[in-house]
Order: structure tokens, then sequence, then C-alpha cells
């Protein structure tokens, strides 16, 4: 990545701008850690978003920053990257977001970002600036995260199904309830790990294209916690408007579904984190939620519903990498 000419000022705004995205992020993902634990009543919404947040920031000193080198590295070829480009990227995403929350669509944040950085990319250098291993992992997770998810929801309610067979409903919902206290902060744990590592990623970028870091040197630390702390207030804030279509709509839950479900999300979330995947929190607890819904009878699912949030997800890197591209130009004018 070569350095460019950047003054402060605009890098300062474009570190605005990315954690204004993280917020967003959390605002608009609170609703996938929070939904199953408010649908059920096991706690009331601002409890569960206080909840949520406080493990969104714990993951700070959990996970290693392999996603974050992901996207810094393994989206765009990093030789092109600019303040232009990183403006048109987040632009992108953050449009994106703003469009779906509005309409009360789970997205995803996570390829809402890729997208951006596609467009952005091909905007400026062409199909020869993309990383094309790096963006079919990413791809091919859009897939593989829900289906995991519902995997391991459907397995998980199969099991405890069979393991509570002589158990009375009351006392199993008495026990899940509070065990889906702790799966709720598993999950967020897990989303947290992930989400706000993108914008790290982003911000790197930036510092390095800049000069203001080096690309061997380690990812400065108040990058890190400035990214943590932004997702965890957005998700203090909470997405209200996706919380019902994701706690309600495609499935009815008790607090027994909610913890497999959550359960389930959040192993998927600490596996691709792990591996450094950018994955989306929205597609993994919706495919979690659907299994767990199916593991009890198909007619459970309102299939409907399920089948408008994955339209959402196919159109969402194409949708922002077209705002992002529209972004790049127009910043090329004035930045």
């Amino acid at each position: 990545m070569d350095t460019v000419t950047i003054s402060l000022g605009v890098v300062i705004v474009l570190v605005a701008l990315a954690l204004a995205f993280d917020f967003m992020n959390g605002f608009h993902d609170a609703a996938n850690a929070i939904a199953t634990v408010v649908s059920t009543g096991v706690l009331k919404p601002h409890q569960a978003v206080a909840w949520a947040a406080m493990f969104n920031f714990i993951a700070v000193a959990v996970f290693h920053l392999n996603v974050a080198t992901t996207i810094g590295k393994g989206t765009i070829d990093p030789s092109i990257v600019d303040h232009v480009v990183v403006f048109g990227a987040l632009i992108g995403a953050v449009v994106w977001n703003i469009i779906t929350w509005y309409y009360g669509i789970p997205s995803s944040s996570s390829h809402a970002l890729i997208g951006g950085l596609v467009g952005a990319g091909l905007a400026k250098a062409g199909p020869d600036s993309l990383i094309a291993g790096g963006i079919l992992k990413t791809v091919a997770f859009i897939f593989v995260s829900p289906l995991l998810g519902f995997l391991l929801g459907t397995l998980l309610m199969v099991v405890v199904a069979w393991l509570f067979r002589r158990t009375t409903p009351r006392k199993i919902d008495r026990w899940f309830r509070r065990l889906q206290l702790i799966s709720a902060g598993l999950y967020s744990l897990g989303h947290g790990g992930n989400d706000a590592q993108k914008t790290i990623g982003i911000i790197w970028m930036l510092l390095i294209a800049a000069g203001m870091t080096g690309k061997s040197d380690p990812i400065p630390v108040w990058v890190v916690v400035a990214c943590y702390v932004a997702i965890s207030l957005g998700t203090l804030f909470g997405g209200w408007r996706i919380v019902k279509t994701m706690g309600q709509r495609i499935t009815k839950l008790k607090p027994v579904g909610g913890f497999c479900a959550e359960t389930g999300g959040a192993i998927t979330l600490f596996l691709a984190t792990m591996l450094g995947i950018p994955v989306s929190t929205t597609h993994t607890i919706t495919g979690a939620i659907v299994g767990v819904g199916s593991a009890r009878k198909v007619s459970a699912v309102r299939w409907g519903v399920a089948g408008g949030i994955v339209w959402a997800w196919i159109l969402t890197i194409p949708a922002s990498a077209l705002v992002a591209a529209i972004a790049w130009w127009l910043g090329s004018l004035v930045l």
C-alpha cells in the first residue's frame, strides 16, 4: 500500500465516519442479539440491550484480530486504497444500513461493508483491484453461516427435547429462562468479536495509506478500543424496528428455542472469527431461528418472511457496491 498525501482533517473525518458506521452496525444488529431473549420474555428490552452491549465490549479481550486482517488486506488490493476509496466504501455501507433499518429488514452490515469496498475498488481500479480469494470466502459464508446456524439450532433443539423429554414444560421454561441469559451473552460476545473488527480493518487501511502507521506495525490500541466502544454503544441504543421481525415474525419462540438458536449462532460466530472470516450475524441468527422452528414442525416457520430476508441478503453486496461506486466518484471530485 503506497502512502498518499492525506490531510489530518480528512483522516479525522473518515475515522469519525467509520466509527459512525460501527455505531450503526451495533444499532442495526442489536436485534440479532436481543430479539430472541426479548421475544421470549426473559429480559425487558432495555435490560437486553445493556446485557448485549456489555458482552460486545468484553469481546475485545477474547478474540484475536483475524477478521480485521481479512478486511484490511484480503478484500481489495491494499495498493489502491486511499481516502476516497475508504470514503466510498463507508458511504455505500452506511446508506444501505439506513435503508434496511428504515424498512425493518434484517440485512447484513458486514456484507454492506464488503460491498462498499468492492464498489469503491472497482470504481477506482477495475476488476484487477479485487482479491478473489477473500471475497469468495466471504460470499461463500453468506450461505455457510445461516446453514451452519440452521443445523446447529436444529441439532440443539432435538438434543434438548430428548434430554428433557420427561421434564414438565413449566420446569423446562424456568430453567431455560436462566440459561438464555448465558446464550444471549455468548451470542453478543461473538457479535462484538466479529463485527467490531470490520471497522478496525477499515480504519487500519486508512492509517496505513496516510502513512500514520506501518504495514507491519500492530493495529493501534486506540483504534481497537474505539471500535469496540462504538459498536457497544450502538447496541445499547438498539435497532427496534428489526426486533419484531427476528423475534416473532419468522417463528414463535419459547426460552428453550431461544437458548438453542442463540447457542447455535454463537458457535458459528466463534468459529468464523477464529478463522478470520467476516460473517453476518444477521444471517447466522436467522438460520438458527429457522432451524429451531423447523425442528418443531416445518409449518412453524413463516417461510415467506424468511424468503424475503434471503432476498435482502442477496441484494446487499451489489446494492452497497453501487452506492459506494457513486460515492467514490463524488468523493474524487471533492476530497
